[in-house]
């Protein structure tokens, strides 16, 4: 994976490069970020060159709150969140809750954004800060054409480095003091802890077989799947 400089974007970088089934996951085709909305015209020029489709998870919202305005990719809205993001908080939900939360509930929707990364376009998945339902997505898409599990849980822990720590910090004294008593709101916000997506990812295997398995239980058809893994994998052959 490589972490790429988007001017005004947090948190971007290409998962390309890791090891997979076969090969290794394509350059340039899966890219994951925040939210698009402080890109600078040098930012979104780089978006632009970079990426053809944009995934934007976000809720109605907070894309109201917060509009992308970058001219150019196809952009599909997919609201992976039933409810507002301020519900987990006022709820003081935890990490592995939420993301069973987004198996159990989202099914559909997370299948309808893995079908946009099979159609092999360059594609940039985002939500708000792009840790929780991008990396529940990428992660996803990455374990059902077989990317290497550690690889992938790196991904995922690497986030919370990079979210801007003073943002971080600001965040979290805000959520203290308007929710003193919960135990999983710093987490919730700022944190990509690994045990978190290691533990998701045998949930998927244990309730579902494997995450190929849980999106075919979702609608993903054999054929699509074999499109995701064309989209994503390079092969040994192909590298050589």
């Amino acid at each position: 994976m490589t972490v790429l400089d988007v001017d005004g974007v947090t948190n971007v970088r290409d998962v390309g490069g890791m090891p997979a089934a076969g090969g290794r996951i394509r350059a340039g085709v899966l890219l994951r970020s925040g939210q698009l909305s402080g890109a600078t015209t040098a930012g979104a020029n780089e978006v632009r060159r970079r990426v053809a489709h944009i995934v934007d998870l976000r809720d109605g919202e907070e894309v109201a709150a917060e509009p992308t305005e970058i001219d150019g990719p196809d952009t599909t809205h997919l609201p992976l969140f039933l409810g507002s993001v301020r519900s987990f908080f006022e709820t003081d939900t935890s990490l592995d809750d939420l993301y069973l939360h987004l198996l159990e509930e989202s099914g559909s929707r997370l299948v309808d954004a893995i079908r946009i990364i099979a159609a092999g376009e360059p594609t940039l998945v985002h939500c708000t800060v792009g840790k929780d339902r991008t990396g529940v997505t990428v992660a996803l898409a990455l374990a059902a054409v077989g990317a290497d599990r550690d690889a992938i849980i790196a991904d995922y822990a690497l986030t919370e480095s990079q979210l801007p720590a003073e943002r971080s910090r600001r965040i979290v004294a805000y959520l203290r003091s308007q929710h003193p008593e919960a135990v999983h709101a710093a987490a919730l916000a700022t944190q990509s802890p690994a045990p978190v997506m290691r533990a998701l990812l045998q949930k998927v295997d244990e309730r579902w077989g494997s995450a190929a398995e849980y999106l075919r239980a979702n609608g993903m058809t054999a054929a699509e799947l074999e499109r995701l893994r064309e989209a994503l994998v390079e092969s040994d052959a192909e590298q050589g």
